[in-house]
């Protein structure tokens, strides 16, 4: 408890971790092949990082790749590939200067020249990547050594370092192939086989003393909770992910396997594209919000293991979170009202399926029933876990999904309700809030800048397309001789195959 007090982690995240073992040993245990089973495979995915979308991706990024910066325990900053950053007075120069000795797996040593490659490949004119958003306040990136450049920005920025935290800016080799999977991880790619497996073999040259213990890593994809959990009870893998809340008890039950349980800044959600017909209506959407019982929700699909959600990205454990913004709650009338001005009749079409979070059909289902109780009807279409992110995911007017959360309040919003967000999933567009939320991050007045949060969750809350309804702990499974994770707020678990060990 001392440590995660010292950390800054909160009381009911240090308990949950002591009492699971998370914590890693003092000497780490090297060998082994590790098995992981994890959600989010499907036969479209590549190694290219800018195609990452769900937690199956990312896993598998962290093992060939590296980022500059590494988020800790606490969300705060570590060093990565880059050993340390300072700002000029204004906070719109930072000076990086990367680490030296680091090699990529085909043995070409980590320059500038690799960092500008990537970073440029994300932020280009024509370029697609969902990591872009970070940077539209980056005036230009330019070499100054061989193992230095300076970031410049177009406005001041104290939490500007923390952007190249984002598992998209993974580094990778000048005028490589970003479909290579090429980085300096603790891992190499041996094989992949999209929406089934890869397979990684440790690297001899990583330069983490302390870090990637086992020799190899299959990396199954198993998008079905039934399929994981069963290979979990029957010794096929040693770790998953996403483990249903309602069997948490049968397992801590069944002293074959534990249970790492991890609040975060993750949550589970329903966006509507308000540019589509019947969810460019205001009223319309307010109706969807007070019809859904929020902390039935987490009772039934969390199985307590989460807290209620306010229809803003922002979680409690953010430091700008604004307490004070009237919650949404379940309230049938007020759904009636609103659903009666907006002037729709007929039913509301729900695309969900478990693959976009676990118990989405369920919760999906439980908000029909309560929905029709303010005489609004929900049409549940299950569609196939396979294909959902690339098919149904900011394509369909009204669907499940879900976030891991962002390091910042701006890097959460920048990526998902910026108006020029290629994540935008509610595709809302306020050029009051693009203004404001550009104006906060180069506030340097905390006061002045957590005012300005407070009414950029506001907005979203009361305007935008997307019902928030609980932000989910991170339930883990695993074999009981395996231990080493070291959970973050958010990004839990990406980098769990360069922590994990066998004891």
């Amino acid at each position: 408890m001392g440590r995660a007090a010292g950390l800054g982690i909160s009381a009911a995240v240090a308990t949950s971790l002591a009492a699971n073992g998370a914590f890693a040993d003092e000497k780490p245990k090297k060998g082994g092949h590790l098995i992981l089973g994890l959600d989010g495979a499907s036969s479209t995915d590549n190694l290219d990082p800018i195609t990452y979308v769900v937690t199956f991706q990312y896993t598998l990024g962290y093992q060939w790749g590296n980022s500059l910066v590494e988020l800790t325990e606490n969300g705060g900053l570590s060093p990565e590939l880059a050993e340390s950053w300072e700002p000029d007075p204004t906070a719109t120069k930072w000076v990086f200067k990367l680490r030296k000795g680091v090699e990529f797996h085909n043995g070409k040593e980590l320059t500038t020249d690799d960092v500008l490659y990537t970073l440029n490949y994300h932020r280009g004119p024509d370029s697609k990547s969902p990591a872009k958003a970070f940077f539209e306040p980056v005036a230009d990136i330019k070499a100054t050594g061989k193992h230095e450049f300076v970031l410049t920005l177009k406005a001041p920025n104290a939490d500007a370092p923390y952007i190249f935290s984002d598992y998209h800016l993974l580094m990778m080799p000048d005028k490589g192939d970003p479909k290579a999977g090429m980085g300096t991880g603790g891992y190499a790619i041996e094989s992949f086989q999209p929406g089934v497996k890869a397979v990684t073999k440790r690297n001899p040259n990583y330069w983490k003393d302390e870090r990637a213990f086992v020799d190899s890593i299959e990396t199954i994809g198993l998008n079905d909770p039934t399929a994981r959990l069963n290979a979990l009870q029957s010794g096929a893998v040693h770790f998953i992910n996403r483990v249903d809340p309602k069997i948490v008890p049968l397992l801590k039950s069944s002293g074959r396997v534990k249970v790492v349980d991890v609040p975060s800044a993750g949550y589970y959600c329903f966006p509507m594209r308000c540019t589509i017909p019947p969810f460019d209506n205001k009223d319309l959407r307010l109706a969807l919000k007070y019809a859904m019982d929020r902390k039935k929700m987490i009772k039934l699909i969390l199985g307590g293991y989460g807290v209620e959600g306010n229809d803003h990205p922002v979680s409690s454990l953010d430091r700008f979170y604004a307490a004070d913004i009237p919650q949404h709650s379940y309230d049938p009338d007020k759904a009636r009202f609103h659903y009666q001005k907006s002037g729709h009749s007929g039913g509301i079409g729900l695309k969900v399926t478990d693959g976009a979070f676990p118990g989405a059909v369920g919760a999906a289902t439980i908000y029909r029933e309560d929905a029709a109780k303010a005489g609004i009807t929900i049409n549940i279409d299950r569609v196939p876990d396979d294909g959902y992110w690339s098919d149904v995911w900011l394509k369909a007017p009204f669907c499940a999904s879900y976030w891991a959360g962002r390091p910042t309040a701006d890097m959460m919003m920048a990526l998902s309700y910026l108006s020029t967000a290629p994540w935008n999933e509610s595709d809302w567009k306020r050029p009051q809030f693009d203004k404001l939320l550009i104006q906060a991050r180069g506030e340097l007045d905390n006061t002045k800048r957590k005012q300005m949060y407070r009414e950029l969750q506001a907005m979203i809350s009361d305007d935008a397309g997307v019902i928030v309804p609980m932000f989910n702990d991170y339930l883990f499974g695993s074999v009981n001789n395996l231990t080493g994770l070291k959970p973050t707020p958010v990004f839990v678990g990406y980098r769990i195959a360069e922590q994990l060990h066998f004891t």
